[in-house]
């Protein structure tokens, strides 16, 4: 720190220049391929919204060591790539001009994440424009200055994660204990009674849309499906949105202990996905959920359907287009275990604490992964702090 300290004060003490990164980086929109074209025997892989490779391909039109911005889907997601690749046409590739190191762009872009989501436009897909990247502003320091920062924050990065992988290994071997235990509780055999969610429940209903653009600060707590996929867990009491109902003309609304589940997402592994809500006000349920009424234990019904045998079940009889849609009538055919009440409670005891001790980020490994992403983003943040020149 004293060597970039020395290093501000010799080349930048007044200060440096932010200039949009439109004017100092050429902004590239990837080239969509065919599923005809990829192939496993490709030397490059095809990236589309993150870094898992969608495919490969035997030629590449990005350079190793480039900033990526996914444009669709997981919109505002930065990544960098130290390899050369085919990027697809959701992604966005950053090439800057000689007054910019590839690596400090890259952790400049990925510090203004946050930023970068909020200018997302949501339809079919969540997408972000070309502009909402060109308009982000950078600060530009002398390149020895920008240098000394890399290499302060790649040996830091390594660092942190090095010890995040340690602490993910630990943490996926709990969750593969947890999802085999609660499987295993949950696979009574012949000795209970199978019924499926449409002999059990007492009441279906879909929600009704709320966009993005009524969502406000304060009022009538609500949901939307997406949120089911990010937000909540097993359960949850809380919303994390708010709408002004008086806006919403075709209101739903749930109660404590309806199942709700999405029946829109981007992937058949994932769709139906399912939570509960334990909490006591009457909130606003949004469209593309379905809201299940029922008289059974609410945790038991929530953990019932996140075994394997239930997301096999709900991965069924699906339609994929852009998006893959689950419907009705398939939910209500998803088969379960109804033991009685008692025993209903007794599981959910059993794994209430399992739950906490994977997912509860105010302990164990969870929270100390937390703590050390947002270590690590701190002090990436105070790094790429600059005094305003002529401010």
């Amino acid at each position: 720190m004293s060597k970039l300290n020395s290093l501000i004060n010799e080349l930048c003490p007044d200060g440096v220049e932010y200039k949009p990164l439109g004017e100092v980086c050429e902004i590239l929109r990837g080239k969509r391929l065919t599923k005809s074209q990829l192939n496993d025997s490709g030397k490059y892989p095809v990236l589309h919204g993150g870094l898992s490779p969608m495919g490969y391909y035997d030629q590449y039109n990005r350079k190793a060591g480039t900033t990526i911005v996914v444009n669709t889907g997981n919109a505002g997601c930065v990544y960098w790539s130290d390899k050369e690749f085919w990027s697809s046409d959701a992604c966005f590739s950053l090439y800057p001009q000689e007054i910019l190191l590839d690596k400090f762009l890259y952790f400049f872009v990925s510090k203004s994440e946050n930023i970068l989501k909020s200018k997302i436009r949501y339809g079919a897909m969540p997408t972000i424009d070309a502009n909402a990247v060109a308009f982000l502003k950078i600060p530009v320091p002398p390149i020895e200055v920008q240098r000394e920062i890399v290499r302060i924050l790649d040996k830091y990065s390594e660092t942190v994660t090095a010890l995040q992988h340690e602490l993910e290994k630990e943490l996926e071997l709990r969750k593969k204990q947890y999802a085999y235990y609660r499987d295993y509780l949950l696979d009574f055999g012949d000795d209970v009674e199978w019924r499926t969610l449409g002999e059990i429940a007492t009441g279906f209903y879909r929600g009704s849309g709320i966009k993005r653009d009524e969502l406000t600060e304060n009022g009538t707590p609500c949901i939307r499906y997406g949120e089911i996929y990010t937000t909540y867990g097993i359960h949850f009491d809380k919303c994390v949105s708010y709408t002004d109902e008086n806006n919403i003309k075709s209101k739903k609304y749930m109660e404590y202990g309806d199942i709700l589940f999405a029946i829109t997402g981007e992937s058949v592994e994932d769709i139906a996905k399912s939570t509960v809500y334990i909490g006591k006000e009457k909130c606003l349920v949004g469209g593309d959920i379905v809201v299940m009424k029922h008289k059974q234990n609410p945790k038991y019904l929530s953990y019932a359907l996140s075994t394997t045998n239930a997301r096999i079940q709900k991965s069924k009889g699906k339609i994929k287009s852009k998006v893959v849609h689950a419907s009705l009538e398939s939910i209500k055919q998803i088969k379960i275990p109804v033991p009685t009440i008692e025993e209903q409670e007794r599981i959910v005891n059993i794994l209430d604490r399992f739950d906490t001790l994977c997912n509860d980020l105010t302990s164990g490994i969870p929270a100390e992964i937390e703590a050390r992403k947002k270590q690590y983003e701190y002090y990436r943040n105070k790094l790429l702090q600059f005094k305003i020149k002529n401010a």
